[in-house]
């Protein structure tokens, strides 16, 4: 080999060494900066655990724990929170207007939603009082008037909102998107599901046009769940669905609110294995008392 070919052969091997150290100067500095990056990943982690366990309790804290005793009716109800996605809401309240109380049960999209949700269901006492014998669609209309102004594309909210009157026991309701809500006849035993007034509540949200009603008898039951009950779901990825909460239903104790709000929820936890739920889940369960007296209105 002459010594031109030698010289050339020598310049390349510094070539590739010169190539080699920069390229592991290069993977020194990567790995480092991806050291750097997951420590702010880990924070950033760690930060949006500590946002979702505070969101988790403040969500505990809003959910009511103690209800107004109501003349007629038994109720029972169940909040099971999630970790890793929370928004439900209920209550039961008393109406400005004594021959009136409310039912609420709802659901949104994650905590944030919740958060907005709740803080403008702290108002509609005040604004059903300052509007007695209001239709439950336009109770709704004022409340989603200003909520929908707040939600982003993504955000989703269901709403059962219910009006009863103690003189007639009279249900008159709106149910918005996925919450479920039915009513058994005691006499025969027949499920009816409620009517849908529209679609889930979003950003582009509309309005809802009417109420629906429905007369309740003595024994009668009312039941209602939101969307973290019926998208429960087992190893194969099925949902839980509607008609398994009503099979629950006909299947379930023939008398006692508790015991029917516990068959359902043990229901919905041996179909998805015990696992820890996805999404909130809340049932309601109303019983109309044995002997109630219908008056006539004045």
């Amino acid at each position: 080999m002459s010594f031109p070919e030698n010289d050339k052969l020598k310049k390349r091997l510094q070539e590739l060494e010169a190539e080699v150290k920069q390229r592991e100067e290069d993977l020194t500095r990567f790995r480092s900066e991806l050291a750097q990056a997951n420590v702010r990943l880990e924070g950033l982690i760690g930060q949006i655990a500590s946002d979702l366990k505070t969101a988790e309790t403040i969500q505990r804290i809003l959910v009511p724990t103690e209800f107004p005793n109501i003349s007629g009716l038994h109720f029972s109800t169940k909040f099971i929170p999630s970790s890793f996605s929370g928004g439900d809401y209920f209550d039961i309240f008393e109406h400005d207007d004594p021959m009136h109380f409310g039912i609420v049960v709802a659901s949104s999209s994650g905590y944030s939603t919740s958060a907005l949700f709740m803080s403008i269901l702290l108002k509609i006492s005040g604004r059903m009082e300052a509007r007695r014998g209001s239709q439950p669609h336009k109770i709704l209309n004022l409340l989603t008037k200003d909520l929908c102004a707040g939600l982003r594309e993504e955000d989703q909210i269901d709403i059962f909102y219910a009006l009863i009157d103690r003189r007639t026991f009279s249900l008159h309701y709106c149910r918005l998107g996925e919450v479920v809500a039915v009513v058994q006849d005691s006499s025969t035993g027949e499920l009816k599901p409620l009517k849908s007034s529209g679609g889930v509540v979003n950003s582009r949200f509309d309005q809802v046009s009417k109420s629906y009603s429905l007369a309740l008898n003595p024994r009668d039951r009312l039941v209602s769940c939101t969307r973290g009950v019926t998208r429960a779901a087992n190893s194969k990825g099925e949902a839980f669905g509607q008609e398994r909460v009503m099979k629950a239903i006909l299947e379930g104790p023939q008398r006692g609110v508790h015991e029917l709000r516990n068959e359902i929820l043990y229901e919905v936890q041996k179909f998805s294995q015990f696992t820890e739920p996805k999404r909130d889940q809340t049932v309601l369960v109303a019983e109309v008392k044995d002997r109630i007296i219908k008056l006539a209105k004045s």
